[in-house]
Order: structure tokens, then sequence, then C-alpha cells
């Protein structure tokens, strides 16, 4: 479960992000920002469901997901 919470935040932090830089950049519609701003809502709430006693491993593990996300 710990994984999947933190592959869908990587997930969506990673579609939040482009949603708001294809706004900015690529001069897209406004309307990409209602799915940015949900996209990081859900990686915020995705990373309260992990329940971990030290954080810091919880964030590293959660950054080795994110990059692995990002590269692929």
């Amino acid at each position: 479960m710990t994984f999947l919470a933190y592959a869908g935040a990587a997930v969506a932090e990673i579609a939040g992000c482009f949603a708001f830089w294809a706004w900015l950049r690529l001069d897209r519609s406004p309307w990409w920002l209602a799915p940015g701003m949900a996209s990081l809502a859900l990686f915020a709430y995705l990373l309260t469901l992990v329940d971990s006693e030290n954080a810091v491993r919880a964030y590293a593990a959660y950054g080795g997901v994110y990059i692995v996300s990002s590269i692929l």
C-alpha cells in the first residue's frame, strides 16, 4: 500500500506540475489549471496516507519513486 501511495503521489505531482508548465510555457488554455490543481491536491492527499514513524525515510523513498517516474 505504501508503494502505491508513493507511486500515485509521484504521478499526481508530475501531472500537476506539467499542467502548470503547459499553461505558462506552451500557452495552453487557463482550463489546464483546474486539473493541475486537482492533481496537486491529490498528490498532497496521497502523501498523508503513508503512516511513517520516520519522515526522513518516507520522503527519501518518495524521492526515489519520483525520480524513476520522471525518467519513465
